[in-house]
C-alpha cells in the first residue's frame, strides 16, 4: 500500500518554513519592512517560484530602493548572499537564502562587513569632505539619518564620494532637494554602469544632444508636448541605425505638410524608404542613377508646377466672374469664424457653427452653378495632381512609398529639370 499527500498548486494555500533561529536572533531587531521582504522571498523560494524586487515593492507598497537596502542589510547579517551576473557596475543579482543552521555550524560565508559605516566614516577624510561639501551645497546641516543614508549609497551602488557630490549638484540644478531623488539618480547611473564622474558627464552630454534633436523634430511637426518612450526609440533608429543627420530628418518632417495628421510613424516610413534607396544604390541596384534627393526634388517641381496652374486658373475665373472671388472670401471668413467659435465659451456656439456651415454650403452650391454656367469645370480652380494617391509627394498618407515612385526615371527627372530651367 502506498501513501501520498494531495499536491497543492495554489501558492497562498501552501506553508512557508521559517527557521526559529531567524525569529530568535534576527527578527526582533530588524526593521519591520526588511522582515516582510525576507518572509516574502522565503515564501516564493519554498514554492520554487521567483519574484522580482519590483513585485515585492509593489506588494508591500514601498520603494524598490527599500527592497535593495533590505538585501544589503540581510547580506551584512550573513543570512543571504548575492549571486551577481558578473556585469561590471550593474545592480543585477539573484538572492540566495542561507540555511541559518549551516551558517552557525557549517561553512557558510561570514557576514559581509560594510566598506563604510557611520562610525568608521568619522575617521575617513574623503567621506568627511564629501559630507561637508554636500552640506554647503544644500545650505543646511544633515541629521544622522541623512548621513547614514548617503554613506550607504557608496556601498549599495558601488560609487565614489565624488559621484555622490556630483549627484547632489545635478539634482540641485534641476531644483530637486529631496534626498530620495538624489538616491534615485545615483541608482540609475549605477544600473547604467556609470560609476565615475567622467563617464557620467559623457553620458549626460550625449543625452542633452539627443534631447535637442528630439525637440527639433517635434517642433518641425508642430507638437507641443514631450515625446513618449516609443517615439524616442523610433527617433533613435533614425540617428543610430539609419545614420541620418538632423537636417535630413527635418527634411523628412517637411513631407508631413501634405497630410492631415503629422506623426512620427509617417516620418519613419519616409526615412525608411530613403534608407532603402541608399542601400539599393550602394548595392548597385537597378535605380542607382536616381537618388532619394533626385526623387524629392522631382516631386517638388511637379507640385510647384501644378499649383501654379491652379493659381492661374483662379485668376482667370475671378476676372471673368467677380462674384466667385467674393464667394471664396466669404468661405475663408466663415472658416475663420467657425474656428473662433470652437475655441469660445459661448453657450450657443454649436448652433452658431451649424448656421455658418449651412450658409457655406449654400454659397458653395452657388459657386458651382456660376462655374458651370460660365464654361468652367467645377474643380477648375483646384490643384490637379499627377498622382491623386500621394498628391505628388511620392509618399502615401500611411508614410509608405507611393507606386508612382517606380515610374520616376533619370530621363523624366532630367527632362523636368530642363523644362524648369527653360522657364
Amino acid at each position: 500500500m502506498a501513501f501520498r499527500r494531495e499536491k497543492i498548486n495554489d501558492l497562498f494555500l501552501m506553508d512557508t518554513r521559517v527557521e526559529n533561529m531567524f525569529i530568535n536572533e534576527y527578527m526582533a531587531t530588524a526593521p519591520g519592512d526588511y522582515v516582510k521582504i525576507y518572509l516574502i522571498a522565503q515564501m516564493y523560494t519554498d514554492a520554487g517560484m521567483s519574484i522580482t524586487n519590483e513585485d515585492i515593492a509593489k506588494t508591500l507598497g514601498i520603494e524598490v530602493e527599500d527592497v535593495l537596502k533590505a538585501w544589503n542589510y540581510w547580506e551584512k547579517k550573513g543570512i543571504i548572499r548575492k549571486v551577481h551576473s558578473g556585469k561590471q557596475g550593474k545592480l543585477d543579482y539573484d538572492v540566495e537564502l542561507i540555511n541559518l543552521r549551516e551558517g552557525m555550524y557549517g561553512t557558510s560565508p561570514a557576514p559581509v562587513n560594510s566598506d563604510y559605516s557611520v562610525q568608521s566614516s568619522m575617521g575617513d577624510r574623503e567621506i568627511q569632505e564629501m559630507l561637508s561639501t554636500i552640506e554647503k551645497m544644500m545650505g543646511s546641516v544633515m541629521n544622522g539619518t541623512e548621513v547614514t543614508e548617503i554613506i550607504s549609497w557608496i556601498n549599495d551602488y558601488r560609487v565614489t564620494p565624488d559621484v555622490v557630490i556630483y549627484a547632489f549638484k545635478y539634482s540641485l540644478e534641476r531644483k530637486k532637494r529631496n534626498i530620495k531623488y538624489v538616491e534615485a539618480v545615483i541608482r540609475n547611473w549605477s544600473e547604467d554602469g556609470l560609476t565615475d564622474v567622467e563617464s557620467i558627464e559623457h553620458k549626460l552630454s550625449m543625452v542633452d544632444k539627443r534631447q535637442y534633436m528630439y525637440s527639433r523634430v517635434f517642433k518641425a511637426l508642430g507638437f507641443n508636448r514631450n515625446s513618449t518612450e516609443e517615439e524616442r526609440r523610433i527617433m533613435d533608429t533614425w540617428f543610430d541605425d539609419m545614420e541620418f543627420s538632423i537636417d535630413k530628418v527635418l527634411e523628412a518632417c517637411k513631407k508631413t505638410s501634405g497630410i492631415s495628421s503629422p506623426n512620427i510613424n509617417y516620418v519613419n516610413k519616409v526615412l525608411a524608404n530613403w534608407h532603402e534607396e541608399q542601400a539599393n544604390v550602394a548595392a548597385g541596384g537597378r535605380r542607382a542613377d536616381v537618388t532619394a534627393g533626385d526623387i524629392t526634388r522631382y516631386y517638388e517641381i511637379v507640385r510647384e508646377s501644378n499649383e501654379k496652374i491652379a493659381e492661374a486658373h483662379r485668376h482667370e475665373v475671378f476676372a471673368k466672374v467677380p462674384r466667385i472671388k467674393e464667394i471664396e472670401d466669404e468661405l475663408i471668413a466663415a472658416a475663420s469664424e467657425m474656428m473662433k467659435l470652437t475655441l469660445s465659451k459661448r453657450t450657443d456656439k454649436q448652433e452658431a457653427i451649424d448656421k455658418l456651415k449651412e450658409q457655406s454650403e449654400l454659397i458653395r452650391i452657388e459657386e458651382a452653378f456660376l462655374l458651370t454656367d460660365n464654361g468652367f469645370d467645377v474643380d477648375y480652380m483646384e490643384t490637379r495632381y499627377a498622382c491623386d494617391k500621394c498628391k505628388d509627394t511620392g509618399v502615401l498618407e500611411t508614410g509608405e512609398r507611393c507606386q508612382c515612385q517606380s515610374e520616376v526615371t533619370r530621363e523624366k527627372i532630367d527632362l523636368l529639370m530642363k523644362s524648369k530651367q527653360a522657364k
